[in-house]
C-alpha cells in the first residue's frame, strides 16, 4: 500500500487557503465516468457516503479556528493500492471501492489519529475521502486510489494536528505528541493484511522498501540475503511437492497399466 502526503503548492496542493480547489479537482475523474454512464463515488467521510462537494469545502474551511492566515488548513493524502492488493480487495470496481472506504475507516483514519498521541481516536479526525478509478493508459490496467482532504484542527476545532512535523512523541516542550509517519505506514500496512487476509511477501512489504531505499548498504545486503534463502526453501519446497506428485502419477499409471494386463490376460484365457 503506498500512501504519501502531497507536498503544499501554489497550485491544487495550496493548503494556506480554501480547500475548494483540491476538492474540485478531485471531481474531475466524474465528469469522465459519467458522460460515459459508468457509475462515480461521491466524498466519504467515517460514517456517510455520497457527500456534496459544497458541504465538504464548507467543514473543512470553517474548521481552522486559531489557525493564522498562512498557516496549513489541511492536509492531501494519497492512499495507493498495489494491484495485488487491489485483487484482494474485490473483483469489480464497486467491490474494490466499498472495501477502500472500510479500510480507510476502520484501519487508516484510527491509525492516523492514534500516531499524534494524544489520545484520539477517528472520531476526533475531520476527513473526506474521494475515490478515483483512473487506468493506466498504456494498457488499460485498473489503478483505483483514494484522496483524502484531512483538516489541521480536529472535529472540535480546538488541536492542531499536522502529519508532517518531524517531533515524533515528544513529551516536552511546546509541540506534545508529533507524529511518526513510519509507523503509520507499518501500522496501516498491517492493518490491511489483517482486514483482507492478504499473504505479503517480504519484497512488497513497507520495511523492505524503506530499507532498500534508506538503510546502510549492509542491512540492504543481510537483507537482499534473507531474501534470496527464503526464495531458494520455497523453490525447494516447489520442486520437492512436484517430484512428489510425478510419483504418485507414475505410480497410478503403473497401476492402471497393471489393471489393463490383468483383465486382457484374462480374457484370453477365457
Amino acid at each position: 500500500m503506498h500512501i504519501d502526503f502531497a507536498p503544499p503548492s501554489n497550485g491544487t496542493y495550496n493548503n494556506a487557503g480554501s480547500s475548494r480547489q483540491l476538492a474540485n479537482y478531485l471531481e474531475h475523474e466524474d465528469l469522465e465516468r459519467m458522460e460515459k454512464g459508468i457509475y462515480t463515488e461521491g466524498f466519504f467521510n467515517l460514517t456517510d457516503d455520497n457527500i456534496y462537494e459544497s458541504k465538504v469545502i464548507k467543514d473543512i474551511d470553517t474548521n481552522i479556528g486559531q489557525l493564522l492566515k498562512t498557516d496549513a488548513k489541511f492536509y492531501a493524502i494519497h492512499v495507493s493500492p498495489s494491484k495485488k492488493e487491489l485483487q484482494a480487495m474485490g473483483n469489480t470496481e464497486h467491490e474494490q471501492a466499498e472495501s477502500m472506504k472500510r479500510y480507510i475507516r476502520e484501519v487508516f483514519i484510527p491509525e492516523y489519529a492514534k500516531n499524534f498521541n494524544k489520545e484520539l481516536s477517528a472520531s476526533d479526525i475531520k476527513f473526506y475521502g474521494k475515490i478515483h478509478f483512473s487506468r493506466n493508459r498504456s494498457d488499460n490496467e485498473q489503478n483505483m486510489h483514494c484522496h483524502l482532504i484531512v483538516s489541521r484542527k480536529d472535529q472540535a476545532n480546538k488541536k492542531k494536528l499536522s502529519p508532517l512535523t518531524n517531533h515524533k512523541s515528544t513529551k516536552n516542550g511546546v509541540i506534545k505528541g508529533g507524529f511518526d509517519r513510519v509507523n503509520l505506514f507499518q501500522q496501516a500496512e498491517e492493518g490491511f493484511d489483517k482486514l483482507f487476509g492478504y499473504e505479503r511477501q517480504q519484497l512488497e512489504s513497507f520495511d523492505y522498501q524503506n530499507m532498500m531505499k534508506n538503510g546502510n548498504i549492509i542491512d540492504q545486503l543481510k537483507l537482499q540475503k534473507q531474501e534470496l534463502q527464503s526464495s531458494e526453501r520455497k523453490t525447494k519446497i516447489n520442486q520437492d511437492n512436484n517430484q512428489e506428485n510425478l510419483l504418485f502419477i507414475s505410480l497410478e499409471n503403473k497401476e492402471t497399466n497393471n489393471q489393463i494386463v490383468y483383465r486382457r490376460n484374462r480374457s484370453d484365457r477365457l
